[in-house]
């Protein structure tokens, strides 16, 4: 929190103001649940729930209450049904996701939006971690026979943090070629053991 209230007060004597946030932290690997430790689940809620929530209290009393106005987009995952083997990120996004419509409310008479954004399977440099068969299960699971790229997701961020979108607030968009109303999981929990393990940072 001490870090993030220094860069936080850094850009407001650079810029005098913060008018959008983007809350885009995140990292996870798959896992069991009954595998998953104690310290792997606390580094992904970390990174992915508690550093959002710091980013975004700061960035709120330093900057937009003071100026009444503000908008802000969380990106989240698709886990309208649940996220079997990542049920550390799925509990993350989950509370980001509530925050948001917390948050929306909270803050309306300050003049501040918040939205979020729930990609599904996206095509980005994180995803070479993955087995290509997991990607192909994903890709021809979804109804658009495809994945997602990230500038696909870079365009509704966009639309969310600009003037065009002043009467939204409170929302969450999926944007996952219709995934979230169809089609498989993009793993099954008995499949997550075929895939290696990876690394569990020490620090979120």
């Amino acid at each position: 929190p001490e870090a993030i209230a220094s860069y936080v007060d850094a850009v407001i004597d650079r810029f005098r103001r913060v008018d959008v946030l983007i809350n885009n932290a995140g990292g996870q690997f798959p896992t069991t649940a009954e595998t998953l430790s104690p310290k792997g689940f606390a580094a992904v809620v970390r990174n992915n729930l508690i550093g959002t929530w710091a980013m975004t209290h700061a960035v709120a009393n330093k900057a937009m209450i003071p100026q009444k106005r503000g908008r802000i987009v969380n990106v989240i995952a698709q886990i309208i049904r649940g996220f079997p083997g990542m049920v550390h990120t799925g509990a993350a996004r989950a509370g980001v996701d509530n925050m948001t419509k917390t948050l929306a409310v909270e803050w309306a008479l300050h003049g501040i939006r918040v939205n979020a954004v729930a990609p599904g399977v996206i095509v980005t440099s994180g995803t070479k971690q993955y087995p290509p068969e997991l990607l192909d299960t994903a890709e021809k699971a979804n109804p658009l026979k495809r994945l997602g790229t990230a500038e696909e997701v870079s365009h509704l961020i966009t639309y969310l943090a600009s003037r065009y979108a002043d009467f939204v607030a409170g929302q969450t968009f999926y944007i996952d070629g219709g995934a979230s109303i169809w089609g498989d999981q993009w793993f099954l929990p008995e499949d997550v053991p075929k895939y290696p393990p990876y690394p569990v940072p020490e620090r979120g």
